[in-house]
Formats: C-alpha cells, sequence, structure tokens
C-alpha cells in the first residue's frame, strides 16, 4: 500500500504524530500521512484505499478534531496548502478547499468585498469549514456559498448548489457520506475597505478577549444545545477551572476544553463525559460534542 501512495504522491510520511497536526496538539501516530495537491491524487489514492480495504480518512488544518491516543489507521489525507488557490473575479470568490479561512479573509478584503468578516478567526480551512457549516458572530458560511466542488462516493468530482447540501447548524451533507470536499464559489457583495477591516478587527478583538486563543484546543467543545450555551451550563456548574490530567476546562470561557500541558485524547474525553454528567444532572441538559472524535478505538 505505502509503495501505491507514493507513486501517487510525493509527500507521504509514514507514521507521523498527529499531534503534529491537530490544534489541540494531541494524537498518536497516522500509519500513512500524505499532503495532496490535486483531485487527481485524491483520487488515485481512495482508489488504492478502496482496492486494498485500507481505512482512508480526509483532513484540512485539524482545527475540530480530537485524535486517540493510540494515532490513525490506514491513511490521511490531508487537504491543506497545496490545494489553497483563491481567485476573485468581481462579487465572487473561488476558492480551493485548503485556504486557510484566515488567508481567504485577507484576499477577500484586498478586493474589498464583505460578507466574509465573521469567518476571519476561525483557525481552520475553507474545507473543514464547510464539512460543519462554520459560523462565527452571526454569520454562517451557508449564507454565502453558491456552490461547492467534491469527490463523490463514487470517487466522480461533482457540483451541486447551496440548497443541494442540506447546510444546518453546524451541519452539511458531507457529514453523512464519503466526500472529499474540493474547492467552493461564493457570493459576495462590494465595501468599503475600512470598514470591513475594522469589522475584522472587532471580531478578532473580541475573540481574543473572550476565547484561550493562546492555548492549543479544538475551538468550541460543545454544540449549541436549543435554547442554552454550552458555556453558561459549564460555568454555572463551577466547573472552570476544572482539570483531569493535561485536560482544562477553561478559564476564560467554559466552552472550551484546552490543553494546558500534556494533555491525552483520553484525558480530554475523560473531562467532555464529566462536564456532560454534570450539566445533565444539574439543569437537564444533555451536551453533544462539537469536536470530532477521530482514531483507533476510543
Amino acid at each position: 500500500m505505502l509503495d501505491k501512495i507514493r507513486e501517487i504522491s510525493e509527500d507521504v510520511k509514514i507514521n507521523e504524530e498527529m499531534k503534529n497536526h491537530t490544534t489541540f496538539r494531541i494524537g498518536g501516530p497516522a500509519d500513512i500521512f500524505v499532503s495532496v495537491k490535486s483531485a487527481e491524487e485524491i483520487i488515485r489514492i481512495l482508489e488504492a484505499c478502496n482496492e486494498s480495504k485500507t481505512p482512508c480518512m480526509v483532513m484540512g488544518n485539524g482545527s475540530n478534531m480530537l485524535v486517540s491516543d493510540k494515532g490513525i489507521r490506514g491513511v490521511v489525507i490531508h487537504v491543506g496548502s497545496n490545494m489553497s488557490g483563491c481567485r476573485i473575479d468581481g462579487e465572487t470568490v473561488y476558492a480551493e478547499a485548503g485556504i486557510l479561512m484566515s488567508a481567504l479573509a485577507k484576499k477577500i478584503l484586498e478586493a474589498e468585498l464583505t460578507g466574509f468578516e465573521f469567518a476571519a478567526g476561525i483557525p481552520g480551512t475553507l474545507g473543514g469549514g464547510i464539512y460543519m457549516n462554520a459560523g462565527a458572530y452571526g454569520g454562517e458560511l451557508k449564507d454565502i456559498i453558491d456552490e461547492v466542488t467534491y469527490i463523490d462516493e463514487n470517487n466522480e468530482i461533482k457540483t451541486s448548489k447551496n440548497d443541494e447540501l442540506e447546510f444546518g447548524y453546524r451541519h452539511s451533507i458531507f457529514e453523512t457520506g464519503k466526500y472529499v470536499i474540493l474547492s467552493c464559489t461564493m457570493k459576495l457583495k462590494r465595501g468599503n475597505f475600512e470598514e470591513i477591516k475594522a469589522q475584522m478587527a472587532d471580531f478578532t478583538k473580541r475573540r481574543n478577549d473572550k476565547q484561550p486563543v493562546s492555548m492549543p484546543s479544538a475551538g468550541s467543545t460543545f454544540k449549541r444545545p436549543e435554547g442554552y450555551f454550552a458555556g453558561k451550563l459549564i460555568q454555572d456548574c463551577g466547573l472552570m477551572g476544572y482539570s483531569i490530567g493535561g485536560a482544562q476546562v477553561s478559564e476564560k470561557h467554559a466552552g472550551f476544553v484546552v490543553n494546558k500541558g500534556g494533555a491525552t485524547a483520553d484525558n480530554v474525553l475523560k473531562l467532555i463525559e464529566h462536564i456532560q454528567k454534570t450539566v445533565m444532572d444539574k439543569f437537564g441538559v444533555w451536551l453533544e460534542p462539537e469536536v470530532r472524535l477521530i482514531g483507533d478505538k476510543y
């Protein structure tokens, strides 16, 4: 299998520590870690994995993942900087899945387009953002996406319009099947450079003031339960600062579990379970994790 992958891609690593590729800075080794540069490479790798019945998964910036301490068996396809192109034509933005949303925000600002300000501080790739319909400060990607191009379950390249993608709160059709997001087009509007820049700066300041951005985490640990705020429920349970091993409920924002140093995935999982049980016992609300649990036998 390794020889086949090396025939397809020039950027292949063996037993690659996933803690080097996640914002949590947690995760054991992936058997094969390959950074791809084209849809053709991805399709060939998927076909090779199918033929050999080798497990395979796709990732972007690793900003919403908790990877097992035992790592990931099989092949990890990394869609990152090798697939991060961007083209802007009038009010239409075309961007590849591997571009960081922060980098895309800068390009959109330079083009004096408005509508993407909310995403400037989201620490993931565009592909990862589309996968979970990322959002912040009242905006979501579904509000501006026109269409998405992706590899479908039959390893064919397909393009679907916004209304076909089942966008919802932290959800899209891509969560329900074996798809690989390649790129998207977005429809934005003309704006004023200084106003767009000021809005991005305001969102950045609010994020830095309220969130533990200086500590490794996977962003918001839980989805927002209907009628509540996860962070408020956790805070009202007196759990701010509560730790298990190196995993801690942030002292800055209770909705974040952070790695205060040396945290394992097992530490994080046990802390998540403790939070869920405590909130359920006190408020009768079940907190559903937003972070994706990935890897070998949790």
